[in-house]
């Protein structure tokens, strides 16, 4: 009888040199946990946590990393949103910074980085990509103007001066003086605001 039972298991087993492993999802659950795993390596508080519980001492887990280099490739950066997790997951690959990153210092000056980069992105990125203004032509030095004719005397007679004319104001915009427009002073309308509630109350 036991050499029935044997012979039912190894029917029932296949050879193990024509199986492939196969994903029931099409790889879709493996894919969406890297990811996140990768994205997570953007809080440097993260990496901090991985260095204090060293898991950056187990050379599985380097491995892991640097297998996780493909998502650098533009194919798969497309999906990630939080670009810095490349630079961390760059920066993971050397053993000084992994070491580093145990730190509690080393951690709060990644994050501190972090956030000035953050701050300070759009204002660095505007001064490459606005266009520049051209610089100034040098000025050529000026040529001496042609000698001129002497001008003729004008007959005083013919130069009239009006000295009652008034001169033209250097405020055209000003308002006349005892126009009926009323000043906006602000410091002046809570003041009279004030007067009237004490009044009402009164």
């Amino acid at each position: 009888m036991a050499s029935g039972t044997e012979s039912d298991e190894t029917a029932d087993t296949p050879p193990l040199t024509n199986t492939i492993y196969k994903d029931p999802d099409d790889g879709r659950q493996r894919f969406l946990l890297e990811l996140e795993f990768v994205q997570c390596l953007a809080n440097p508080t993260y990496i901090h946590y991985l260095a204090q519980n060293r898991y950056f001492e187990d050379e599985a887990f380097i491995g892991y990393l640097k297998y996780l280099q493909y998502w650098q490739r533009p194919e798969y950066t497309k999906f990630i949103m939080y670009p810095h997790c490349l630079f961390f997951l760059e920066q993971l690959q050397n053993a000084n910074f992994r070491n580093a990153m145990a730190h509690p210092a080393n951690k709060e000056l990644a994050h501190r980085q972090q956030f000035y980069f953050w701050k300070n992105y759009r204002n660095n990125r505007l001064k490459h990509i606005l266009p520049r203004p051209l610089p100034e032509p040098v000025a050529a030095p000026p040529t001496p103007a042609p000698p001129q004719q002497p001008v003729p005397p004008v007959p005083a007679t013919t130069v009239s001066v009006t000295a009652n004319a008034p001169a033209p104001s250097p405020m055209q915009y000003a308002v006349p003086p005892g126009s009926a427009l009323a000043k906006n002073e602000a410091r002046n309308s809570g003041v009279d605001r004030r007067k009237r509630k004490r009044m009402v109350k009164n």
